[in-house]
């Protein structure tokens, strides 16, 4: 592992000689294998790309020209928009409901995005919304998908999952679906349900074995429950629409998430990247494939490395789970009570003596495409060289969120 490790350590450096930190990495040959195994997991059903994960339009191609992989889940309207002007795909659901007048405006106006693109619902205010930016009879027939909700309710008052959709019975996706079934205009064609308490959340957490133990317990009930409902659910909405595909799963449930009969595709994408968080899954655990490097800039102690820099923070519950990890060279970490800081990040470990002022220290980011929020264009790394430089989101001019 440590030789490895170095060997990683020297190609990134190498290839990265000519550049002044921070940047950030893609090594193309861990992204490709991760796309391979994520295929190969799915098992035959294909994989809609989660583009929130990416955000860089040159890799979501790359993905997206790779065996298995057909569509991308976008995460707002405008995105959407995007992607398909851009010809990334023409095949795009939007993952959250949306309340931007001015894209859904451009979306109804243009037959062509209409017909690429799927807004996603969990009630009739919505489709109240959708109406009063532009009535049904003046603009096309804008496609559907119900978010079911995913979640875990073994007891009353107890929640197991994130709250999303206001829907969790199949009773009540048939009800929404009659519902949309009786508005002009519209047209359901999809159903998603993502378990994010299984395919978020890690069920090796190191070092907390009775949490882990909580934890897969948790999952195995939470599957069965939501292999009987997510079944019913489908079944319930078929009644009033022909749905063209029912949506699951993310990167830590691919596996299970395919072996769901009701299910006709999988989402997936942190999976390529390879983030720290995926650190805690027993059951996958992808290559590391994309990195951000900062520069050391002092030495306060003979055991201490400081980096300029560093504290790129993941969203979510605050925690130590959130924040980047020291990766190359190995055997660094951070210090409790500082972290990883904004302007600084000191380093302690058994590596941080050997450093010097202007070495690279490599992080990895605790999740996928947020690292692409900090830096305008990812370096594409294959060997010991890079092979190109493509812009992420950010460096394209956009802020989608």
């Amino acid at each position: 592992m440590a030789i490895e490790s170095d060997k990683l350590r020297d190609r990134l450096d190498r290839a990265t000689a000519h550049l002044d930190p921070p940047y950030a990495v893609v090594d193309l040959t861990a992204f490709d294998a991760n796309s391979a195994a994520l295929t190969d997991r799915a098992a035959g059903k294909p994989l809609r790309l989660a583009s929130k994960s990416v955000r860089s339009r040159e890799l979501i191609g790359r993905a997206l020209a790779r065996p298995g992989w057909h569509g991308v889940m976008a995460f707002t309207v405008p995105e959407a928009i995007w992607l398909v002007r851009a010809g990334v795909s023409d095949d795009v659901l939007v993952a959250y409901p949306s309340a931007d007048r001015a894209a859904l405006a451009e979306l109804a106006a243009d037959p062509t995005l209409a017909a690429a693109i799927t807004l996603m619902i969990d009630g009739t205010g919505q489709l109240d919304f959708i109406d009063a930016v532009r009535a049904p009879g003046q603009r096309a027939e804008l496609r559907l998908c119900l978010d079911l909700d995913a979640s875990w309710r073994p007891l009353r008052g107890v929640h197991v999952g994130v709250r999303r959709s206001p829907v969790h019975s199949a009773r009540a996706a048939g009800a929404l679906a009659a519902a949309v079934a009786g508005r002009a205009g519209f047209r359901l064609v999809g159903l998603m349900s993502y378990e994010a308490q299984i395919a978020g959340l890690g069920d090796a957490p190191p070092g907390r074995t009775l949490l882990a133990g909580a934890i897969r317990l948790a999952q195995r009930g939470s599957y069965r429950e939501l292999l009987a409902r997510r079944g019913a659910a489908v079944a319930a909405v078929r009644e009033h629409a022909d749905l063209e595909f029912v949506n699951g799963g993310g990167t830590g449930s691919v596996a299970a998430t395919s072996a769901d009969p009701a299910v006709t595709e999988v989402t997936a994408g942190s999976g390529l990247y390879g983030p720290t968080l995926f650190d805690a899954y027993r059951a996958w655990r992808p290559t590391p494939a994309a990195f951000f490097a900062c520069a050391v800039v002092r030495r306060p102690t003979p055991e201490l490395a400081t980096v300029l820099g560093g504290g790129w923070i993941a969203s979510g519950q605050a925690a130590d789970s959130r924040l980047p990890r020291p990766w190359l060279p190995a055997g660094l970490k951070l210090v409790a009570t500082e972290g990883a800081g904004e302007v600084q990040t000191p380093l302690s470990g058994a590596a941080a003596a050997g450093l010097k002022v202007g070495d690279r220290v490599w992080f990895r980011h605790a999740k996928a495409g947020e690292l692409c929020e900090r830096v305008n264009e990812l370096h594409l790394v294959e060997g010991d060289a890079i092979v190109a430089t493509v812009p992420t989101y950010r460096g394209e001019g956009h802020a989608f969120l």
